[in-house]
């Protein structure tokens, strides 16, 4: 029986940008799928022994199952013998690597396979190497990404200067780590279907429907978060309670003393972290713990809800550095490349840069790694 409860927030999907008082350029993106290349960052890389073959190829207009269905034919092995890190798009250029199960076997194989593989595919093979185990979802570092900017709506000179004032807005504070709209669905579809798996009024019999679903509210209510953070002139300074992350090792601790680590938020020695809402995410207190507590209970939502739900819940990293990041004129447009760690969108630097509906953004390529 549908549960009672059927308070449905308003949602709210526009995002604050950090750059706010700089205009953007505009333009269109992905006029052709080398418009937008994307290259995986490797966690490891292979030894050179084992029984998994790792295969690293460029794609264009396939998609990463695409490519482990092509692969796992040609080396008659099940589908789910064929592992890859990262979902990659089909409508981009993008380089990542797959590994199959192909148990022990010699050099010439290896071989044999680059060969076998660029002539019955229809990919860029680079190399193949063996390693002892299989590739899987998250074993990548991230990704960098060159991307080109189209149809400016100004002369590309004025257009460059803009871009660049952006680009040094970010490089000196920073992005929040937003969830792309990708994840939320158009105007927020996901979400409202998802508030209604959660809270018991919607009965959604497919798992991985329903899972993602469930997701995207996590998702959402993290970028409801962070926007509130950027609006109430908090995404530059800690609050007593956060759980930061350091960004050399990963290691999370609570802060207590904000004399010694505001000065390590400045120097981007941490970041504060976001919360992915579930009843097992590290849970803050102090002014950070009511900040977190009131994102929730402005959407009728309790952490008890979230775990009944099957909802974990775990801690994301709120704010995003671009040491990388650079833009040129190029003979198509202005070109723009920058890494991000797994698990961000690279929506989080095009909207500031381009400042165009988000809902435009939607169908940008997504790496669902995270």
């Amino acid at each position: 029986m549908p549960n009672t409860n059927t308070f449905q927030p308003e949602l709210i999907l526009d995002l604050p940008y950090i750059s706010a008082a700089l205009p953007g350029i505009g333009g269109q993106l992905r006029s052709s799928p080398d418009h937008f290349i994307v290259e995986e960052l490797p966690l490891y890389e292979p030894i050179g022994e084992g029984q998994h073959l790792y295969v690293n190829l460029t794609k264009e207009t396939l998609t990463t199952r695409d490519v482990q269905r092509q692969l796992a034919l040609l080396f008659k092995v099940a589908n789910a013998e064929v592992g890859f890190a990262g979902m990659k798009d089909k409508y981009a250029r993008t380089t990542q690597t797959f590994s199959i199960n192909v148990g022990h076997i010699d050099d010439q194989f290896v071989a044999d396979a680059f060969e076998r593989i660029q002539t019955n595919l229809p990919v860029q093979v680079h190399w193949t190497k063996l390693h002892r185990n299989k590739l899987k979802a998250g074993h990548l570092l991230g990704n960098r990404f060159t991307i080109v900017i189209s149809d400016l709506r100004i002369p590309a000179g004025e257009a460059l200067a803009q871009a660049q004032a952006v680009v040094d807005c970010i490089k000196a504070r920073g992005l929040p780590n937003y969830y792309g709209p990708q994840r939320l669905g158009q105007q927020g579809s996901n979400v409202s279907r998802g508030l209604g798996v959660i809270t018991g009024n919607l009965d959604v019999r497919d798992r991985w429907l329903r899972d993602l679903l469930k997701a995207s509210v996590q998702s959402y209510l993290c970028n409801r978060y962070l926007a509130r953070r950027v609006e109430d002139g908090l995404f530059d300074q800690l609050l007593v309670g956060d759980v930061a992350k350091k960004y050399d090792t990963g290691g999370l601790f609570a802060v207590e003393d904000l004399d010694a680590e505001q000065p390590r938020y400045e120097r981007k020695e941490i970041s504060f972290t976001a919360p992915i809402y579930g009843p097992k995410m590290w849970i803050t207190d102090g002014p950070a713990g009511e900040y977190e507590a009131a994102i929730l209970a402005d959407h009728g939502l309790t952490l008890e809800q979230m775990g009944k739900a099957r909802l974990t819940g775990t801690r994301r990293l709120g704010r995003l550095l671009f040491p990388d990041l650079e833009i040129r004129t190029g003979e198509r447009g202005l070109e723009l490349s920058f890494s991000l760690s797994k698990g961000a969108f690279a929506t989080t630097v095009l909207r500031e840069v381009m400042k165009i509906d988000d809902n435009a953004l939607a169908t940008l390529p997504v790496d669902d790694s995270d």
